[in-house]
Parts: structure tokens; C-alpha cells; sequence
């Protein structure tokens, strides 16, 4: 049954109108995708995965250690402002123990980065598969990061451990530290990770559907330009904005 030409034009508004909305998710996804990748480099440098708890020493014995642990340093309070921290973060060596976790944060890393740089795919390459491109990355990038949140603690019968947080430390279990909130952002992390995934394979699947015959054409750059604006205004630095 053919349309009326009012019904035409009223299909037709509907769909601009999904369009735009795709377009203004688009963007805030690219945005929380940047975000994403820096708050992924903070949790792969700070030394505040686990730290001590507050302790009220009585006398009788030594004064325990204060201070924290990440995956490169321990850091320990000392009569300076500035905590003594030993390790090699300059050189990006992990500290021994916690190896595995650091490779797998570094590669959850450079997934996530490399999701950021497939954005300026939007202005060469099909808008779908630059999704579900990123998608991918975005998924694996959060595989990664939870492997690391259940090997960190796995590794936590170690001697830096038992320095700073007492003999009781076992495998899963802290002694007199607890979690801080390094660690409880790199688990935040991870659900970012698959809610980013989830709404790339979305905007992915819906890409085309969406889009008039008459506009596919033009709507990789569409969308590549206001990916480009958005992260220019968000940006700290200096960019030129089409």
C-alpha cells in the first residue's frame, strides 16, 4: 500500500529525529570514551590500590607502618609531607608480585587508547563499523581490567605486602590494610568498559537503519565532525575546530 504524501513527510521527520538523537548519543559516547582512557591511565600509576587502616597504637612494641600500594610503588608515611615511595614507576617496572596485574592494566590501556584513536576512522570509514571496531577494543579493554582485579588481590601474599600491612596477609586477605580507591575505580572501570561496549554494538546495529538512502553518503563526516567538536571543547588544549 503506497504512503500518502503526508504520512511520507511525517515517517520522514521521525527518522531526522532518531537521526539527531543517534548523532547527540554518538557524541556522548565518544566523550565518556576519552574520559574512560584517562581515568584508566590514573589507575594504572597511583599507588592507592590497598592502603593501611587507621590504627590507634598503645605502646610495646614498634610503631606501624601508614601508607599505600599501588602496582609500581609502596608508599610509606614517614616525618616529610611528601611519603617515602619505593619503586619504579619512572621506568614502568611493577613491583614483583603484582606483574600480572600491571600487564593486563597496560593492555587494557592501549585498548582503550586505541579506541579513542579509531574516532577519526568516523571520517573515512563506515560509521557501523567504526561502532562495533571500537566496541570490540572497548570489550577487550574490559576483560583485561577485570583479570587484574582478580589477580591483584590473589597476589597479595607477598613480602611488600607483609611490610606494610603485617603478617597476617594472605592471598585475599589485606591484614591491617583494606581496599582504597585505585582499586574500587579500576572495578568501576570494568562496568564502564561494558556499558561503553554494549552502546558502541548498539549505535552500531542501528547505524544504517537509522539513516535515509539519500544521506549515508555524507553521514560518516557528520558524525566525525561532531565527535571532533565535542572532544575539542572538552580538551584542555589548544585544537581548531571545523
Amino acid at each position: 500500500m503506497a504512503m500518502t504524501p503526508h504520512t511520507a513527510e511525517v515517517a520522514r521527520l521521525y527518522q531526522t529525529e532518531f537521526i539527531r538523537s543517534a548523532r547527540a548519543v554518538g557524541v556522548l559516547w565518544a566523550v565518556c570514551t576519552l574520559c574512560f582512557a584517562i581515568i584508566e591511565v590514573v589507575i594504572l600509576i597511583q599507588p592507592s590500590w590497598v592502603g593501611t587502616r587507621e590504627v590507634h597504637y598503645q605502646g610495646g612494641g614498634p610503631v606501624p607502618k601508614t601508607g599505600t600500594l599501588g602496582l609500581f610503588e609502596v608508599c610509606v608515611e614517614s616525618d616529610w609531607p611528601v611519603p617515602e615511595c619505593r619503586g619504579s614507576l619512572s621506568t614502568l617496572t611493577p613491583l614483583p608480585a603484582f606483574q600480572s596485574p600491571a600487564v593486563l592494566v597496560c593492555m587494557s590501556l592501549t585498548m582503550v587508547w586505541s579506541s579513542v584513536g579509531c574516532l577519526s576512522l568516523f571520517r573515512f570509514c563506515n560509521a557501523a563499523t567504526v561502532y562495533k571496531i571500537c566496541a570490540w577494543l572497548q570489550l577487550t579493554a574490559g576483560f583485561c581490567l577485570a583479570l587484574a582485579c582478580v589477580l591483584f588481590p590473589d597476589s597479595w601474599d607477598c613480602a611488600d605486602m607483609r611490610d606494610l600491612c603485617g603478617d597476617g596477609v594472605t592471598s585475599f586477605s589485606s591484614g591491617n590494610c583494606s581496599v582504597h580507591w585505585a582499586f574500587v575505580l579500576a572495578l568501576l572501570g570494568v562496568l564502564d568498559a561494558a556499558i561503553l561496549a554494549t552502546l558502541a554494538f548498539v549505535l552500531g546495529n542501528r547505524q544504517d537503519a537509522l539513516l535515509p538512502e539519500d544521506t549515508k553518503d555524507g553521514e560518516n563526516s557528520t558524525i566525525y565532525y561532531n565527535i571532533h567538536n565535542a572532544l575539542c571543547n572538552i580538551s584542555s588544549y589548544s585544537c581548531y575546530c571545523y
